[in-house]
C-alpha cells in the first residue's frame, strides 16, 4: 500500500518559492540524511516551476517560456538543475537522493503547458496533439503555465500516462499535483485520469493534491484517487491560521488512515523565505510551534518541513526529532477533539486518540491569550484512571495520575501518553 503511514519530508516552497536549485536541494537532502532520517523523515520534494529557467522568487513570470520536450512534457531547467543536461531530467538528482536512503518528489500543475497547446506539439502514444486535448477555459487563476486537460478527449489519457511514465523513469517517489484539490467537481474527471496514471506507471508514487481547502463532501473521492490532500490554502507562520486549523482538523480527522491522509500543509519552521536574501526565521513562537506539531501529530497530518534545514537551530531540530511526539504521529488512531471550552478571553481544547501500541494519547491546547494552570480529570478525556502519564515536550512522568496538572503559556500545548 502506498503511504501506509502519514508521509514525512521536506518541501522547497516556504524557503525558495519557484526558485529552488539543485545545489539547495542536495544540501537539504544531505542534512535530512544526517540528522532526520533515523526519525522517519524521508521525502525531499522540489516544488513549483522547476521547469522555469528565470524563476527567482515566490512570484511567477506570466506566460514565460518553459523547458519542455517534444511530447509536451515539462523538463527541469538545466541552468538551475545542471544534472538534468542531455535529457537526463531529474533522474540524476533522484539517484543522489536515493543514495542517501531518502525518497525524491516533485510538484506539478494540473493540465498541459499552454505553450504546448499554442505550438500544437505531440503527445507520446497517440496521434492527438496538445491543442486537441487542451481546455483553454480551464485555467489556474494564480499561475499561467497550464491549460486544463479535457478528460473526454482522445489523447488525454495518453498524455497523463506519458507524464507519469516519465516521472517513474526518473525515479520519482512523490508527486504534489496543484490547482486541483479544491477544484471539484469541475476537475473530477481530470483527477481520475491523473490517479489512474499514477496507478499504471509501475512505480510506487505518493500522490498529493493541492491547494486547499479541500471539500468535505468530496472526502471519499480524495481517498479513492490520492494519498493526501490539502485541507487549507497555503499555511504560513501566522497564529490566526494555526487557530483556524483546529476547526479544519475536527472536520477531517475522521478520514485519516493508511493510504489516505488529510494534509494540514507544511511546517513553516526554522529559516523560511530565504529567497529574499535575508534572515527570515519563522514568526511562530516556540510555544506555537509545539502547538502546531502536537495538533498535526495527533490528527496524523503529513509532516512536510518548510524551513531550510541546514539553517536549523537546536530548538528546531529538537522540535522535529522528538521521538515521543513522532510516536503519536505514527501510532494515533481514531483521534478526535473531546471538548473546546471558552472562559472569558481564554480557550482550551482537548484531543484524545487511541495508541496502536496500547494506552491513549492526549493533547491539551491553550488557545487563549493568557497563561493557564490546568487540572483536567482523565475522565474528561474519555479514559479511565489512574494512569502513568508521560508528557511529550518535557519528558515529565507522573505515576498513577488521575488528572492532567500542567501550566501552559498562551498558544501553548502539551501532549501525553497515558497507559
Amino acid at each position: 500500500m502506498t503511504a501506509k503511514t502519514s508521509p514525512m519530508g521536506w518541501n522547497s516552497w516556504d524557503c525558495w518559492g519557484a526558485a529552488v536549485n539543485e545545489e539547495t536541494v542536495r544540501a537539504n537532502a544531505d542534512y535530512m540524511a544526517a540528522n532526520l532520517r533515523e526519525f522517519g523523515w524521508e521525502y525531499v520534494v522540489v516544488d513549483i516551476q522547476w521547469y522555469e529557467p528565470s524563476a527567482s522568487s515566490h512570484m511567477y513570470h506570466p506566460f514565460t517560456d518553459l523547458d519542455m520536450d517534444e511530447y509536451s512534457r515539462l523538463l527541469p531547467a538545466v541552468n538551475r538543475f545542471p544534472s538534468a543536461a542531455g535529457g537526463a531530467g531529474f533522474a540524476p538528482l533522484a539517484e543522489y537522493v536515493h543514495s542517501l536512503g531518502l525518497k525524491f518528489g516533485i510538484h506539478i500543475m494540473r493540465g498541459i503547458p499552454r505553450q504546448a497547446a499554442h505550438r500544437n506539439t505531440k503527445i507520446l502514444g497517440t496521434d492527438k496533439t496538445a491543442r486537441e486535448i487542451a481546455d483553454p477555459s480551464s485555467i489556474c487563476v494564480w499561475n499561467s503555465d497550464m491549460y486544463g486537460v479535457d478528460a473526454s478527449k482522445p489523447g488525454a489519457r495518453e498524455y497523463y500516462e506519458s507524464l507519469f511514465a516519465l516521472y517513474a523513469s526518473w525515479g520519482v517517489d512523490f508527486v504534489k499535483c496543484d490547482d486541483i484539490a479544491r477544484e471539484m467537481p469541475r476537475c473530477e474527471r481530470e483527477l481520475k485520469l491523473i490517479s489512474d496514471a499514477v496507478k499504471n506507471c509501475r512505480r510506487e508514487i505518493v500522490l498529493s493534491l493541492s491547494p486547499g481547502p479541500a471539500l468535505p463532501e468530496k472526502a471519499e473521492l480524495y481517498k479513492e484517487t490520492a494519498n493526501m490532500w490539502r485541507i487549507t490554502d497555503d499555511f504560513w507562520d501566522d497564529w490566526r491560521l494555526l487557530y483556524d486549523m483546529f476547526d479544519r482538523a475536527k472536520t477531517w480527522c475522521i478520514h485519516a488512515g493508511p493510504g489516505h491522509w488529510p494534509d494540514a500543509d507544511m511546517l513553516p519552521v526554522g529559516p523560511i523565505r530565504q529567497v529574499y536574501g535575508r534572515e527570515n526565521r519563522t514568526r511562530f513562537t516556540e510555544d506555537e510551534q509545539k502547538t502546531m506539531m502536537t495538533l498535526w501529530s495527533i490528527m496524523r497530518s503529513p509532516l512536510m518541513i518548510g524551513g531550510d534545514m541546514p539553517g536549523f537551530d537546536v530548538f528546531t531540530l529538537g522540535l522535529l526529532t522528538n521521538r515521543r511526539i513522532l510516536s503519536m504521529h505514527k501510532n494515533a488512531r481514531h483521534a478526535h477533539p473531546v471538548w473546546r471550552r471558552k472562559n472569558g478571553e481564554g480557550e482550551s481544547i482537548l484531543w484524545v486518540a487511541e495508541n496502536a501500541e496500547g494506552g491513549h494519547f492526549l493533547a491539551l491546547f491553550n488557545a487563549g491569550e493568557d497563561d493557564v494552570e490546568f487540572d483536567v480529570p482523565l475522565s474528561d478525556a474519555e479514559i479511565g484512571g489512574p494512569c502513568r502519564l508521560t508528557e511529550f515536550w518535557t519528558g515529565r512522568v507522573e505515576e498513577a495520575a488521575d488528572s492532567i496538572k500542567i501550566a501552559l503559556p498562551a498558544h501553548g500545548a502539551a501532549g501525553f501518553l497515558a497507559v
